[in-house]
């Protein structure tokens, strides 16, 4: 089952969980949000030749659940990932971030840490502005009935209404997960998330961001990048492929990678697919 527990990091104990085996670098997965949690990156449990390091970030998930706004930063966060390793000795990894988790991961290489073999981009959030206007972009391309109630619901701050949740969720079947039946991995993250970090952070919806993250941009922390990268996204992605491949252009040593028939999950939607580009990407690297 591998080996789990907590580690303390600034303002309270984060939940860890070591899954695989093998003499291969160690592959770190920072997960998306934010406030949701590690389950919709399991699947990279199956990468084989490497351990692969899960963690529930504070305030959401298995770690302790704070209620201190004053800790949901990029930088907490990204010391997150720092303490993180230096309490599992992990003094040289690959390091995989997953949208919001992408934000962190870049932030995070902006420090010039040692020992990251290298970086993996999934679905990347790293600039709120560019990801807001491509979601505007692919909320334009809703039904318009659906696109009424949306804009009814934001103008009257009725975003907590069962109706506006029906709306967006139309949005989440076409640029989130496109499967038809949403696998139990993603329904266990939402199931554990923190909404309060959410829409402290971020805002009411994927299109509609009102919280703290508002103007954040890590594409500076893209050109520090020294290690290589691969930059991954699905056809269908709110992470747009051309926002994608723009981030991409920003690390010298970079490729990117983009599903065919996937939306922000190809993780969970193409598996094999995506798991053989990781694969033969981590093992090039070393």
């Amino acid at each position: 089952m591998g080996e789990e527990g907590y580690v303390e990091v600034t303002g309270g104990r984060v939940w860890y969980s070591i899954q695989g085996e093998g003499d291969g670098v160690p592959l770190v997965a920072v997960h998306g949000g934010p406030g949701t949690t590690h389950n919709a990156s399991v699947g990279l449990a199956e990468l084989g030749e490497r351990r692969v390091v899960f963690y529930d970030q504070l305030g959401c998930g298995r770690s302790d659940r704070v209620d201190d706004p004053g800790l949901w930063t990029i930088e907490r966060f990204v010391e997150e990932i720092g303490q993180l390793r230096a309490s599992l000795d992990l003094e040289r990894v690959h390091l995989h971030g997953t949208s919001w988790g992408a934000m962190v991961a870049a932030a995070y290489m902006g420090t010039r840490p040692s020992g990251v073999a290298s970086l993996t981009l999934a679905s990347p959030l790293i600039s709120v502005a560019r990801w807001t206007d491509d979601a505007r972009r692919l909320r334009s391309r809703l039904p318009e009935d659906v696109q009424r109630v949306l804009d009814h619901h934001e103008e009257n701050a009725y975003t907590g209404c069962p109706e506006y949740i029906a709306a967006y969720l139309v949005f989440y079947k076409r640029h989130v997960c496109r499967l038809e039946v949403w696998p139990d991995p993603l329904e266990r993250s939402f199931k554990e998330a923190s909404r309060e970090m959410y829409e402290t952070m971020w805002g009411p919806s994927e299109f509609h961001p009102t919280g703290t993250l508002v103007g954040a941009d890590v594409s500076e922390d893209l050109t520090r990048v020294s290690c290589p990268a691969l930059f991954l996204c699905g056809e269908h992605d709110e992470a747009t492929p051309s926002a994608t491949r723009h981030f991409a252009s920003l690390v010298p040593d970079s490729r990117i990678e983009v599903f065919e028939g996937c939306s922000h999950m190809p993780l969970l939607e193409a598996p094999e697919r995506y798991l053989g580009v990781l694969r033969r990407f981590l093992a090039d690297v070393a």
